[in-house]
């Protein structure tokens, strides 16, 4: 089937200035992009008074937390977690965790998010979900090892790796989850690294999200937690999604040169929860990758990675007092080619180019708030939201359009919601 995008504004990521063209869609590929293509399609979709980009790519995400969202705003990060978000969690049952995963999918679709990375429990659940909504995903299984669970984690995170890699004709792809260095003593986590070279599985963590992390892992091991990985091998021998990374030193940095993979920038939960501000353009000017991330609902809120852009280049601007770091363009290949890398898809996705993956989102720019036209780049990362996207395209397949879901039932699925999430926080 072949699909094509007339006369949209076309935002490859690359080192074009955007043009008005058309976009050839052939299966699940970009098969052309040109001014103009007179090549016939089965279906045609005017882009007339919209942005064609790639769709964003979420690098960090616990999905089904969306259930938890406004239930413990305004609280310290460790009582968030301690007084609300693990009671809660223990009540979600393996069908909560599919419903809430398609929340979050139901909001990323239609705020123009194409793939997300997510870490979590019940991850057989989220993978069907993702299978059904259309998504692209790289999903973790997280791994803590602060009591004896015999191996069922363990387990668990292998046979999501073994059973939904390249599954959902190659949107699902997998990585392991040591959650954090707070959680996972040295020697499993010096053994998932080991594992994960062997296999030439990504590994997946948390990082120096907060001071008390940094004063816990110094009383403890007398270590920076980043010197706690690196001494563990991590950045040698394994490709690394690294969530947060706030509280790094010059010397944190320098360990992180080397690695393959990034960091995942999570500016909005960061700022919500007083976490601080990541050293982002430090990290970048090292040659560190920097992808974009939102966290889970019950920090950040929001799924809308349009705020994640502008939250991230404010707050560079801010803590540099320079208005000209971290500019508008460089924000937005955080959110697609740079998040790419980071699940080790920039080969598929990231940016718009023929071959690659048709993942796609187009923006509706007839609004006042998105008039005039004077710097594109400038307008989506300054002033566009989830809510200005018309059509989310996955895969080549139409996953919204006109902003209606195609794939995922809305009424049903907030009817479901609403029971489900009542029932969870009930009494905490």
């Amino acid at each position: 089937m072949k699909t094509l995008i007339k006369g949209s504004t076309i935002l490859t990521m690359g080192i074009e200035e955007p043009y008005i063209g058309d976009i050839l869609i052939d299966g699940d590929r970009i098969a052309d992009i040109q001014s103009i293509i007179s090549t016939g399609a089965d279906v045609i979709i005017h882009g007339g008074g919209m942005a064609a980009m790639p769709g964003l790519i979420n690098a960090h995400q616990h999905s089904s937390m969306s259930l938890l969202r406004g239930f413990s705003d305004d609280l310290k990060l460790m009582d968030w977690l301690n007084q609300k978000m693990l009671p809660a969690e223990a009540r979600m049952t393996p069908e909560d965790i599919y419903w809430g995963a398609k929340l979050a999918m139901a909001e990323m679709i239609k705020s123009g998010t194409t793939t997300f990375a997510d870490m979590y429990i019940h991850m057989n659940e989220i993978a069907a979900a993702v299978e059904e909504a259309g998504m692209r995903a790289s999903l973790t299984r997280g791994l803590t090892f602060l009591e004896n669970d015999g191996g069922r984690r363990m387990s668990e995170a292998l046979d999501l790796v073994r059973h939904w890699s390249g599954a959902a004709d190659g949107r699902i792809t997998t990585m392991l989850g040591p959650h954090s260095p707070y959680t996972v003593p040295p020697q499993p986590f010096r053994e998932l690294i080991d594992l994960a070279e062997q296999e030439d599985i990504p590994l997946h963590t948390h990082l120096a999200e907060t001071k008390e992390e940094v004063i816990q892992i110094r009383e403890k091991y007398n270590q920076t937690p980043t010197e706690y990985l690196y001494h563990l091998g991590l950045f040698e021998q394994a490709h690394v999604l690294l969530a947060h990374s706030v509280h790094l030193n010059r010397r944190d940095i320098g360990y992180l040169k080397s690695m393959r993979g990034g960091v995942s920038h999570n500016p909005v939960s960061n700022l919500k929860l007083g976490c601080g501000i990541a050293p982002i353009k430090d990290m970048a000017d090292q040659g560190i990758t920097i992808g974009l991330g939102t966290d889970g609902a019950g920090s950040a809120t929001t799924l809308d990675m349009f705020e994640e852009i502008r939250a991230a280049t404010w707050l560079q601007k801010l803590d540099y007092g320079d208005p000209t770091k971290l500019p508008a363009m460089d924000a937005l290949r955080m959110a697609t080619a740079g998040s790419a890398q980071l699940l080790r898809i920039a080969h598929e996705v990231g940016t718009l180019e023929i071959g690659k993956k048709a993942d796609i989102i187009l923006i509706d720019m007839r609004k006042p708030h998105l008039q005039p036209v004077h710097n594109l780049h400038s307008l989506l990362a300054y002033c566009a939201n989830g809510a200005d996207v018309d059509t989310t395209i996955v895969n080549g397949k139409v996953l919204m359009q006109g902003r209606q879901l195609l794939t995922i039932d809305e009424d049903e699925l907030l009817e479901q919601v609403s029971m489900r999430s009542k029932r969870i926080v009930e009494g905490i």
